[in-house]
């Protein structure tokens, strides 16, 4: 292949509808005559990437990916903030996708020496319907009819409840569901939970009804995560990893029974190549979170034996698929790898980038990428 570099880096804005709090940005990045594109991605992971980012990926090779994700990693040390890590990554997948499009590859087939799976696996989360709110089985047993390896659902701490009453009517609410399913369930805190709390439905829970219950510490407390890691309580973390997050400590001190890695979150798919062998040495099974589905699809299908299965977010997934020029659509509780070249990512239409730019204090060059516009 010949050695291209990176010529510009842009983000533009989605010209699809979109409802009120989704991520509407897109970077494209461009080398040669391929342009590569990863998002939707909120606001502030946008101008980040434009403030920040963009003048560290000019002129670095596309297949260098390790040494782009250095020099990535190094501008967001200088300049820390809460989207770093995932502004990182949303870099990191752009430039993978372009890769696929000058290989005339898909982004699985570059991450493997092998034939990428081509129908992945997935579970379905809904965090939206909490478990302790369902009085209805037939919520569930639908869910569960559209041949999902398993389902996923918020499960929320009332925050007037007091940490012992709390956990045990949210263990009453996961053993009610599961009998009720007649399948053991996972379920995420959703950045409601306490230590204590936390704690508490150690004590109670029965571990049987449960596939794993997710963050349910607001950070990677090492000290309570070793706490609980000494229960009989299946805990499963990794969308909060960043870019510079040391995977083999995470995975020691937690021993969790599933990484549910963001993969663009994480720094990247470079990155997520990085701790899944690492996962892989642990005997712990890989979940890619659903936020950064598409190239989650590709680390499944590049890496079957550690990647089980998926995330399809049930509540906000097909509204993500629709800014997609190719939307991926779930069969029987399956998703089929994409195969045209690069990632799948390529947004069904966009704003126009020039003459005007979405966020105008960095200047543009005059190679900057015209994508697909309506207007």
């Amino acid at each position: 292949m010949t050695s291209w570099t990176i010529q510009d880096l842009q983000v533009v804005q989605t010209r699809q509808p979109t409802a009120a709090g989704d991520d509407t940005f897109f970077v494209a990045v461009r080398a040669g005559h391929a342009l590569g594109w990863y998002g939707p991605v909120g606001e502030r992971v946008g101008r980040y990437v434009n403030d920040v980012l963009a003048p560290e990926a000019k002129d670095v090779l596309v297949t260098d990916h390790a040494g782009l994700l250095d020099h990535l990693r190094a501008a967001a040390r200088r300049r820390p903030g809460e989207v770093a890590s995932w502004a990182v990554g949303t870099v990191d997948c752009a430039v993978w996708d372009l890769h696929g499009r000058l290989a005339e590859r898909t982004v699985a087939g570059l991450l493997t020496t092998e034939a990428p799976r081509p129908l992945i696996p997935a579970y379905a989360s809904w965090l939206t319907q909490d478990l302790s709110s369902i009085n209805s089985p037939n919520v569930l047993t639908g869910v569960m009819a559209g041949g999902w390896s398993f389902t996923k659902w918020g499960l929320r701490r009332n925050p007037s409840d007091p940490s012992a009453e709390a956990a045990v009517r949210m263990a009453q609410a996961v053993e009610r569901c599961s009998h009720a399913l007649g399948a053991p369930l996972a379920v995420d805190a959703v950045g409601t939970w306490t230590p204590a709390v936390a704690l508490a439905f150690a004590q109670v829970a029965d571990p049987a009804c449960l596939r794993w219950l997710e963050d349910p510490l607001p950070r990677h407390d090492a000290e309570t995560y070793e706490l609980l890691a000494a229960t009989p309580l299946p805990l499963a973390v990794g969308e909060r990893a960043h870019c510079d997050e040391d995977p083999v400590g995470l995975i020691q001190y937690i021993r969790p029974t599933a990484l549910t890695l963001d993969a663009v979150g994480c720094g990247g798919l470079t990155r997520a190549a990085q701790i899944i062998p690492v996962a892989r040495a642990q005997g712990v099974p890989v979940y890619p979170h659903g936020r950064s589905l598409v190239p989650g699809l590709h680390l499944a299908a590049a890496y079957p034996d550690a990647v089980s299965a998926v995330e399809y977010r049930l509540r906000w997934e097909p509204g993500r698929q629709r800014l997609y020029e190719m939307p991926l659509r779930p069969e029987d509780g399956h998703l089929r790898l994409p195969d045209a070249p690069g990632l799948g990512t390529t947004p069904r239409s966009t704003a126009c980038p020039a003459p005007h730019c979405t966020f105008p204090s960095r200047a543009r060059s005059p190679t900057a990428p015209k994508g697909p516009c309506s207007a």
